[in-house]
């Protein structure tokens, strides 16, 4: 019987603290900006908040929801585009770049790892599209699947959902089994791996502070059961692919 060569792989790449590191200056100012958000929108309930209180939303949110946008849905009804635009607003045009701190050669590296490639983050498609110019990276991927595609059932459903990426599966034709998640969150890693991917833990750009203010370092930075390829670099990609495949 002759051989059947494999499916070309799929490969599902994060954005922030993957492919550039979002904690050096673009968390702290997201992060900030969510504060005034929050701060505005709890002073209209109860008089002004203390910041205690906007930090426990802040992070609260996070932890319960895998986003502090999904809770400040849930508990104050805010409008999720409004609330995107304003804590992914970081300055004028030009900012971003000097905010930005990344590896070169991730265009070379990205050509070297065979089959397709998708952007697949939590960011606001106009911010993640800045970010991606920035990193000269736009032409390597052939999708870019933002926050605001990522609805089940008219309802946001952002990492680490699982209903979303079944979804996503389904919607664009892929299995599960020839697709690879590349992620610096575990959280987001665990359901990919449930769903039947292969996935790779980015840890470099790990802070102790994440994109919401809370601390999201791991205490134990060994390799869960549910990750297949634990890496520092997504450089270091092409030389564990035996372990994707």
């Amino acid at each position: 019987m002759p051989n059947i060569p494999a499916s070309p792989a799929v490969w599902l790449f994060d954005l922030d603290n993957t492919l550039h590191d979002a904690s050096h200056a673009i968390f702290p100012a997201i992060s900030a900006n969510m504060n005034v958000y929050i701060a505005r929108v709890l002073q209209g309930v109860d008089g002004a908040p203390t910041q205690a209180e906007i930090d426990a939303a802040r992070t609260g949110y996070w932890r319960r929801y895998g986003a502090t946008l999904l809770g400040m849905i849930r508990h104050h009804r805010v409008d999720a585009a409004h609330f995107l635009q304003e804590t992914h607003d970081l300055g004028p045009a030009g900012s971003l770049g000097g905010m930005m701190k990344f590896e070169r050669g991730l265009g070379r590296l990205l050509r070297r790892l065979p089959g397709r490639k998708i952007l697949l983050t939590n960011a606001p498609r106009i911010y993640s599209r800045a970010v991606l110019r920035h990193l000269k990276l736009q032409r390597h991927f052939d999708r870019h699947i933002a926050i605001e595609d990522m609805r089940v059932h008219r309802q946001l459903r952002p990492k680490p959902s699982k209903l979303m990426l079944r979804r996503l599966l389904r919607k664009h034709g892929l299995a599960a089994r020839r697709c690879i998640l590349v992620e610096d969150t575990l959280a987001n890693l665990r359901p990919a791996h449930q769903l039947g991917m292969r996935t790779a833990w980015i840890t470099q750009y790990l802070r102790v502070v994440d994109p919401s203010g809370s601390a999201s370092l791991p205490r134990m930075l060994k390799r869960p059961a549910y990750v297949d390829v634990k890496v520092k670099s997504v450089r270091q990609l092409p030389a564990r692919l035996h372990r994707l495949r």
